[in-house]
């Protein structure tokens, strides 16, 4: 998608601070930090929320938390940190991409 800001970040249109990337996931530093560690976990392939998923979708979230729990470890959270998907305005979305935010 094209006019998707997580989609141009992913392909490097827009730069950011990449904390790690693979074939399915780029991770970048949150713009608009809430804690001292906290960094955004996007799906390459376009997924407008989590209403979006369906069974086909399981490898990926668990992919996904995996990453999370690994990333904060390295990131020197193993004492704590917070995994949130906004989903939907209502629900705080603010960019209309599927992201895990991880903070500590």
């Amino acid at each position: 998608m094209s006019e998707c800001i997580f989609c141009q970040i992913c392909q490097g249109k827009i730069p950011s601070k990449k904390v790690y990337e693979d074939e399915v996931f780029f991770v970048f530093n949150d713009i608009h930090p809430i804690a001292p560690t906290h960094f955004l976990i996007v799906p390459k392939h376009h997924v407008a929320s989590m209403m979006e998923l369906n069974d086909n979708d399981i490898t990926l979230l668990g992919r996904m938390l995996l990453l999370a729990k690994t990333l904060a470890v390295k990131n020197g959270l193993e004492e704590g940190f917070k995994v949130i998907i906004n989903t939907g305005k209502k629900g705080g979305q603010e960019v209309d991409h599927l992201h895990c935010h991880v903070a500590g």
